[in-house]
């Protein structure tokens, strides 16, 4: 089922996740529902708080990138409980991002291109793998929403000022998706 992308304002977009355990309710049916959803979004990669679940779960399938980061042509993921490390050693670069639930926005953001991520699959069989290249920034980008924070948080002051408006027009429901979405004016409605 597709389900509604939460448009910035909306609070689960601010919270840290819930952790998720093997007794998880319905987590095989959020996660068919999330890829559903991001794949009607035209999205590389979804988090549950996206979706209006406070849970550590993160969809990635960012192939469709391949023909400019070919390294991505494989690069299918569930990330449950997901943990990054930062590796010193890798080289940092700004990219354009953008984000589903911040519809229009696209800004530079500064990230590394080399982490460690630990996480368990959808069996809960844990991973540790070390990830570098653009993979390695939607990894970052997506975890993010399970700390509270979307890729707006990277910029600076002034660049958060530039585009205020375009925020505001989120929160006040001013905005055009060609995907489901649940703005701020909806809190609190499920």
């Amino acid at each position: 089922m597709i389900l509604p992308i939460y448009l910035y304002g909306q609070p689960v977009l601010r919270r840290v996740a819930d952790t998720v355990t093997p007794e998880y309710e319905g987590l095989g049916e959020l996660i068919e529902n999330m890829k559903a959803t991001m794949y009607a979004s035209e999205g590389i990669g979804i988090a549950a708080p996206q979706v209006g679940v406070s849970a550590k779960i993160v969809y990635i399938d960012a192939s469709a990138l391949k023909d400019t980061f070919p390294e991505l042509a494989e690069s299918e993921y569930v990330l449950i409980n997901p943990e990054i490390t930062v590796l010193d050693d890798g080289k940092r670069l700004s990219r354009d991002e953008g984000c589903l639930s911040l519809p229009g926005i696209y800004e530079g953001v500064t990230r590394t291109e080399k982490i460690r991520i630990k996480w368990q699959d959808e069996n809960f069989v844990e991973h540790d793998e070390v990830i570098e290249g653009y993979l390695a920034r939607v990894m970052q980008h997506e975890c993010d929403h399970l700390d509270g924070k979307v890729f707006i948080d990277h910029l600076s002051p002034i660049r958060k000022q530039l585009i205020k408006s375009k925020l505001n027009n989120i929160v006040r429901g001013k905005v055009h998706c060609d995907y489901r979405t649940r703005g701020a004016e909806a809190k609190g409605k499920r």
